[in-house]
C-alpha cells in the first residue's frame, strides 16, 4: 500500500544560466557542459522574465535544481530581482551572481537580501581555477541536503474530498506509483498549486504528469487514458469475455488465454476485486509467509498480460443481450463486444451502512472497505472500523501499524463467529487494538468530514467519541440489477448455475440444449458464472480462483457445441 506511492528517483538536477549577453551565456554554458554535463542538465536564458517561467515550469514537472548562475545587469529584472523570485520556488537550490567589479557592492547586499551563497567576478577565465571549484564545492553541499525527488505523477488535493479520495484510491488500486500532496497540510502541495494557476477545493484533485502537463478535477477514466491503461478493446470479437477481474475472472483469463481463447477481461475499477484491496492474506496456499492482495492481483496481472489478455479498465458494462449464437456486451463507452462464450465475475460490492450522517461523509472520512489509501492519513490518529469477519480483522491489523488506537467495533457477541482463528490471535495480541462487542453506531457527525461518532453498547447508554477516520466492513451484496431479465438469480441477487437451476430436475424456462447445464453454467447457454457473485459459492481468493479455472473447462465443453 502507498498512500505516498512509487519509488524515488533523481533525474538529473539542473544548472541554470542567465545572461542578457549572448556571447557570455554561450560562454558560461560551454564551461558548464564541459565541467558538469554528464551529471547535470545545464539550462539557459538570456531575459529574467523568461528564465523564471523556466523555473516554474521545472517546478511543476517535479525537476530539482542545484545552481542558479545569474548575471546581475539584466534588462528589466536585475539577477538579484531574479534570485529573490526563484527562491521561492528553489529554496534549496545554490544561488551565484555573476557580476563586474562595480556591482560587487549589490552582491554583497545580496548575501544577506536573497541569502546569496557566492559571487563571481567577471571574466572568469581560466574556469579550472575560477569557476569549477566554486561551483562543485557549493554543488557537493547541495547534493548533502538535497532529498532524493520524486518522479512520477503527483496528486494535489485535499484530504477529505470524495474526489480526491476516489483518484487516489483508483490509481493506488491500479498499482500505479503516485505522490499525494495535501494542499492544507503540505507546503509543497500548496506551493504547485499556485505555480498551476491555483483552483478552488471543489475543483480538486490537479493532476501533474512528469511531462509537465496537468488535468484539473479528471475524471478515472481521463486519467487511466492519460497513463496509458487499455480502455478500449482491439477488436469487435472475441471467444471468451469475461466481466470482472477478481480471483474469479484473473483465473479464468489466465486459463483461458493459456489455452487458446481470445480473451478481454472487462473491470469496472482494478484487478484484484475485493482481495485486492486486502492488506495481508495469511492462508493462501503456497504463500506461508502470506502475501497483499496488491502483490497477488499484480502477479494475475502480469501472468495474464503474458498470455495476451486484453484488460480493460476502468471500463463498465451496462448490459448483455443474446443473439444466438453470440453474447453481446454493451460497455459504457457505446461500445460493444461479442463473443461466443461471457463469463460473469463480477464478485460483490461493500453492503452500505444506513446510519445517519454516513452518505453525507462517504469519502470524507468513512470509508467503505480497508481503503489503505488513507493510511498514512492516519498516522497518530484514532481509527473505527465497524466489521467483525475477516477483512476487519486484516483491516485493524493494518491500520494498527499507523495509527495511535484502532477501535472495531462489533454488532455480535463474540469475534470469533465470524473471523478465523489465527486474526483473531492477532487482533487480541495488539496493544492499540481495541474491540468493542455488542456494539453499534448509531449516529456519524462532522462539518466538512467525519468529527463524531455515537456507540450504542447493549447495556450501556449512548456515548459519542471524537473520531476522523471510519472504515465500514459489514458484509457485501452482489450488484446484479442489471442482469434482470437475463439470467436466473436468487432472492438475494447471486446468479444461479449448474444444478442450482434445476431443483426438481427440471431445465430452466427456454432451456434449448439437449443437456443440462454445465456445473458453472448460467440459465443461459454460453454464459458462465464464477466466484462470490455466483449462488452458494464460498466466499473465498482461493475457490474463486478455482471456479475461474474450471470454468473454462466447460466453456470449452460449450464452445465445441456452437
Amino acid at each position: 500500500m502507498r498512500s505516498l506511492q512509487g519509488a524515488y528517483r533523481m533525474a538529473k538536477p539542473v544548472i541554470l544560466a542567465v545572461d542578457d549577453d549572448t556571447e557570455v551565456l554561450r560562454a558560461v554554458e560551454r564551461d558548464l557542459r564541459r565541467q558538469y554535463g554528464r551529471e547535470y542538465r545545464v539550462l539557459s536564458a538570456d531575459r529574467g522574465d523568461s528564465a523564471l517561467e523556466t523555473v516554474r515550469k521545472l517546478r511543476l514537472r517535479g525537476d530539482p535544481v542545484a545552481l542558479f548562475l545569474v548575471d546581475q545587469r539584466m534588462p528589466g529584472m536585475s539577477g538579484v530581482e531574479f534570485l529573490e523570485q526563484a527562491r521561492t520556488l528553489y529554496d534549496e537550490a545554490r544561488r551565484v551572481l555573476l557580476t563586474a567589479y562595480a556591482d560587487t557592492q549589490a552582491a554583497i547586499h545580496a548575501i544577506n537580501e536573497v541569502r546569496l551563497d557566492h559571487y563571481l567576478l567577471k571574466p572568469w577565465e581560466p574556469p579550472e581555477e575560477r569557476l569549477y571549484p566554486v561551483l562543485t564545492d557549493l554543488l557537493e553541499e547541495w547534493w548533502a541536503h538535497h532529498p532524493p525527488t520524486f518522479e512520477g505523477i503527483r496528486v494535489l488535493g485535499n484530504r477529505w474530498s470524495p474526489r480526491s479520495h476516489a483518484l487516489r484510491d483508483f490509481l493506488g488500486s491500479n498499482q500505479v506509483p503516485y505522490q499525494w500532496l495535501d494542499v492544507e497540510a503540505s507546503e509543497e502541495g500548496r506551493l504547485l498549486l499556485a505555480q498551476a494557476g491555483g483552483a478552488a477545493v471543489e475543483k480538486l484533485p490537479l493532476v501533474l504528469f512528469p511531462d509537465g502537463t496537468r488535468l484539473m478535477g479528471p475524471s478515472t477514466l481521463e486519467v487511466a487514458e492519460r497513463i496509458g491503461l487499455k480502455v478500449r478493446a482491439t477488436k469487435p470479437f472475441y471467444d471468451l469475455v469475461i466481466i470482472g477481474g477478481g480471483p474469479a475472472g484473473l483465473a479464468a483469463a489466465v486459463y483461458g488465454a493459456s489455452e487458446g481463447l481470445s480473451t478481454v477481461m472487462v473491470e469496472r475499477s482494478a484487478p484484484g476485486g475485493q482481495a485486492g484491496t486486502s492488506s495481508r492474506i495469511e492462508n493462501y496456499l503456497g504463500f506461508p509467509a502470506g502475501l497483499s492482495g496488491s502483490d497477488l492481483a499484480r502477479r494475475a496481472v502480469a501472468q495474464a498480460a503474458r498470455f495476451g489478455v486484453e484488460i480493460l479498465t476502468p471500463q463498465e458494462v451496462k448490459g448483455v443481450r443474446v443473439e444466438d449464437p453470440y453474447r453481446i456486451v454493451a460497455l459504457a463507452d457505446g461500445t460493444e463486444l461479442s463473443c461466443h462464450a461471457l463469463l460473469l465475475a463480477m464478485g460483490v460490492q461493500w453492503k452500505k451502512l444506513e446510519t445517519p450522517g454516513i452518505p453525507s461523509f462517504t469519502g470524507a472520512g468513512v470509508y467503505y472497505g480497508s481503503s489503505r489509501t488513507e493510511a498514512l492519513s492516519c498516522k497518530d490518529e484514532d481509527v473505527y472500523i465497524i466489521g467483525g469477519a475477516n477483512s476487519a480483522g486484516q483491516a485493524a491489523l493494518y491500520f494498527a501499524q499507523f495509527a495511535r488506537q484502532v477501535t472495531l467495533v462489533v454488532r455480535g457477541d463474540s469475534l470469533e463467529r465470524g473471523m478465523s482463528h489465527y486474526l483473531v490471535e492477532q487482533v487480541h495480541s495488539l496493544a492499540n487494538v481495541t474491540v468493542l462487542l455488542d456494539t453499534e453506531v448509531t449516529r456519524v457527525e462532522g462539518n466538512a468530514h467525519l468529527e463524531r461518532l455515537t456507540l450504542a453498547t447493549k447495556g450501556q447508554p449512548e456515548r459519542t467519541v471524537p473520531a476522523s477516520t471510519l472504515f465500514i466492513m459489514i458484509g457485501a451484496v452482489p450488484r446484479t440489477e442489471w442482469l434482470d431479465g437475463l439470467v436466473a438469480r436468487d432472492a438475494r441477487g447471486y446468479i444461479l448455475t449448474g444444478p442450482d437451476l434445476m431443483p426438481g430436475g427440471e431445465r430452466p424456462k427456454g432451456w434449448k440444449p439437449e443437456r443440462a447445464p454445465f456445473l458453472l453454467e448460467t440459465s443461459v447457454p454460453g454464459i458462465f458464472a464464477a466466484g462470490d457473485v455466483r449462488h452458494a459459492s464460498i466466499k473465498r481468493v482461493a475457490s474463486g480462483v478455482g471456479e475461474g479455472s474450471i470454468a473454462i473447462s466447460f466453456i470449452h465443453q460449450y464452445l465445441s457445441e456452437v
